[in-house]
């Protein structure tokens, strides 16, 4: 059974860093892009093969996407949070032959709530 469980939310003051991140099981990590989603939109991307990023323009000079495939985790560094970067963070994964923007699996989300 895969699983995809998010951690590393919370409350944080604009201004501020969280360093979110996505535990992986169940499934061939290295096989898998990982993907991190706010509201529905892909926020950043990382491929299976950890060549090749993708980091939404609009947070691209404040977040960045890494992985660890030896430990199956997937992590999100967000700094200079601001307050509309406030959101449930999801972590899905999409396996490399999909030919279809869609993500195979989805965890359950953490919350991300930056004050002014």
């Amino acid at each position: 059974q895969v699983q995809l469980v998010e951690s590393g939310g919370g409350l944080v003051q604009a201004g501020g860093s969280l360093r979110l991140t996505c535990a992986a099981s169940g499934l061939r990590f290295s096989d898998y892009t990982m993907g991190w989603f706010k509201g529905g939109a892909l926020v950043a991307a990382i491929a299976w093969s950890e060549i090749g990023t993708y980091v939404q323009d609009s947070v691209k000079d404040r977040f960045t996407i890494f992985r660890d495939n030896a430990k199956n985790m997937v992590y999100l560094e967000m700094t200079s949070l601001k307050p509309e970067d406030t959101a449930v963070y999801y972590c899905a994964a999409r396996h490399k032959t999909r030919t279809t923007p869609e993500y195979n699996y989805w965890g359950q989300g953490t919350q991300v709530t930056v004050s002014s």
